[in-house]
């Protein structure tokens, strides 16, 4: 359909370009600042310029639809350029470290950066208490308050690169994600855990795996999965994630973890 002169004209004004001297995030109001750059100071070594950007990364979507009168922006645009920041530092890192293929460091890149890894260094960092978010999402299951806190990472990235610029955030990511590598190459991790998987159980069982939604939650528009890995009718692994896939995924993880810790009992 021909859009009229009216239509176009009204579909880029609805996407113009924020002013050169607006703020990235809306200022906050009626936070305890003081609270978020004490852990900034404790766990992260400096204090923010731009104290809304660390609190605007620890906001959750549900928090903001909780407190439409007060609270202006989430975390999921800062989420957006923390992934960016991310993956440009990880590839940098194995690019200049590593002489292997494109394909070989793609899946090492995906190991370092899958979803359960950043959660575990949200959780070590031990944000969760600042991340502000609806009483529904605080009474969530584990898995659901886990996925939270891995974006918040990701979020608590951006707003660094924002606040200190690229090599900040770049020594933030060395520091909590690329210091794994070695532990990745050891336990061959960075392999697809599916296809490892088959291989492991049909070597050591004679059996495929067989992948089982065992429980649901969530909203239609941001569900979360866990997925039992079963070998033999035994269940190996199990794995939490936004899709079917991603928890399959992490359930074949669990599981070759279980194997290798059968074989570690055995030699013993």
């Amino acid at each position: 359909m021909v859009k009229s002169s009216l239509q176009k004209k009204t579909t880029w004004q609805s996407f113009e370009r924020r002013a050169h001297d607006e703020p990235s995030v809306p200022p906050v109001a009626g936070v305890n600042f003081e609270l978020y750059q004490t852990f900034a100071r404790d766990h992260l070594g400096f204090e923010f310029n731009s104290p809304d950007l660390l609190v605007t990364a620890l906001t959750h979507r549900s928090y903001v639809n909780e407190h439409r009168k007060s609270a202006r922006a989430h975390n999921e645009r800062l989420e957006f350029l923390g992934d960016a920041v991310l993956e440009l530092a990880t590839t940098e890192f194995l690019f200049k470290n590593y002489d292997q293929p494109e394909g070989i460091l793609t899946s090492w890149r995906s190991a370092l950066v899958r979803t359960e890894s950043i959660a575990a260094a949200g959780q070590k960092l031990d944000y969760e208490h600042l991340i502000r978010m609806s009483r529904g999402e605080k009474q969530g299951s584990e898995a659901a308050r886990l996925h939270i806190v891995a974006n918040a990472f990701e979020a608590l990235i951006g707003a660094i690169y924002l606040d200190q610029g690229f090599e900040t955030a770049r020594q933030f990511v060395d520091k909590h994600i690329l210091y794994r590598i070695d532990d990745i190459l050891d336990d061959g991790s960075w392999r697809d855990p599916k296809s490892h998987l088959q291989e492991v159980s049909q070597r050591i069982d004679n059996e495929t795996p067989d992948y089982r939604v065992v429980e649901e939650s969530g909203p239609d528009h941001d569900k979360t999965f866990t997925v039992g890995a079963f070998v033999a009718g035994r269940e190996m692994g199990r794995g939490v994630g936004s899709s079917k896939q991603s928890a399959q995924q992490e359930a074949a993880r669990e599981a070759l973890a279980a194997y290798r810790r059968k074989a570690d009992e055995s030699k013993s």
